[in-house]
């Protein structure tokens, strides 16, 4: 990205001369390589500046009047507020499927929610409080037996990169996911994925220019054009595809994939039996399945900032206190009113790190 932005910086898609074809050579990869990971066709991603911005772009570019949407409480904000927004004004009607003491939605609540008028379906893959996988693929499966069939919104944000997830296999007809975790990008980046035989049905969010179709005061009706007016960050774009091409080299995604989920479940096993063994922490919200190496807790006596600050200031290990931008999910696993303590682990996390993180809460609880 350094050297991209200092010798070759240009707009992708707004010029013939040769940087500008060669930005737009590296955007043309990424979509491909992007599209690798999940199964689906370059021409299906469309690229954002980030997931929330992503998930913003399908919700508003989709829904209209009269619409109904079904969710869970397992949401993310960046769902939850947007949907909240089009109740308020009255354009949409939702309903809102329950999840159990672990954070898990039940897939025939969410099937059975389902209206004529349901227009979409959203289901976030793995809830960002504490990891815990939903069954999407079994939602997906549902939907497509029903007529009319809802669309499929997942948000992918804790799994992209970290765990398998064919868009075809699972019926999902939209998928929005950030670079910046899994996806080895930088902070600023993320894709929203549009199954093509919804590309008609979808509204443009943002207008401006395009490179394409200049003479028109419209913006352009073929995806992903439609969605991204503006210039893109083509310095992060192009960190992005030398991360997730340095982590896949000549090798097959999915097999990537599989092995990476193999390693981050035996450390979510360690994680969560080294934290549970502690007497005076409560884990929250334990998933069923344990899956994703992140975990929610509590400290007997002490806020969730509190021991977040000393964690931080005295052993140098940064985790997140608070609610973590997820309104709905805390009240079912039993979250304090201010929030938990969350850990969150990736593909590089090792045990040894693990073990750090528990002897440093063994000293705060003793």
């Amino acid at each position: 990205m350094h050297d991209y932005s200092l010798d070759r910086e240009a707009a992708a898609g707004r010029g013939a001369y040769r940087s500008a074809q060669d930005a737009s050579a590296r955007v043309t990869a990424l979509r491909q390589e992007l599209a690798h990971w999940i199964g689906a066709s370059e021409h299906e991603i469309s690229l954002h500046a980030g997931g929330t911005e992503a998930l913003n772009a399908a919700i508003f570019g989709l829904l209209s009047d009269g619409d109904h949407v079904v969710t869970t409480a397992a949401e993310h904000n960046s769902v939850l507020r947007p949907l909240q927004h089009l109740v308020d004004r009255g354009t949409i009607e939702w309903t809102i499927a329950a999840v159990n003491e672990a954070g898990q939605v039940n897939a025939e609540d969410v099937l059975a929610a389902v209206r004529p008028n349901t227009r979409l379906v959203t289901c976030v893959h793995a809830a960002n409080v504490n990891g815990a996988v939903q069954p999407i693929e079994t939602i997906g499966t549902g939907l497509r037996r029903l007529d009319p069939k809802p669309l499929l919104l997942c948000d992918a944000a804790q799994t992209f990169g970290y765990l398998p997830l064919d868009v075809n296999e699972t019926a999902i007809d939209l998928l929005a996911a950030p670079g910046h975790k899994g996806g080895m990008g930088p902070l600023g980046t993320g894709l929203l994925y549009a199954r093509e035989s919804i590309h008609e049905h979808l509204q443009p969010t943002v207008f401006g220019g395009t490179g394409t179709s200049s003479e028109s005061l419209q913006m352009p009706n073929d995806y992903p054009d439609s969605f991204e007016a503006g210039n893109r960050n083509v310095p992060a774009l192009v960190g992005w595809l030398e991360g997730l091409e340095a982590r896949r080299g000549d090798e097959d995604a999915a097999k990537i994939l599989q092995s990476t989920a193999g390693r981050l479940r035996e450390l979510a096993e360690f994680m969560y039996s080294e934290l549970t063994s502690i007497e005076s922490i409560r884990v929250l919200g334990t998933p069923t399945n344990l899956v994703l190496p992140v975990a929610s807790f509590s400290v007997l006596g002490m806020s969730a900032a509190e021991v977040a600050m000393i964690l931080d200031a005295e052993f140098g290990i940064e985790v997140r206190s608070g609610l973590h931008c997820a309104a709905l999910v805390h009240r079912p696993i039993g979250s304090p009113e201010a929030g938990t303590v969350r850990v969150s682990g990736g593909e590089t996390t090792s045990r040894a790190e693990i073990a750090e993180l528990v002897a440093a809460l063994r000293q705060i609880a003793e």
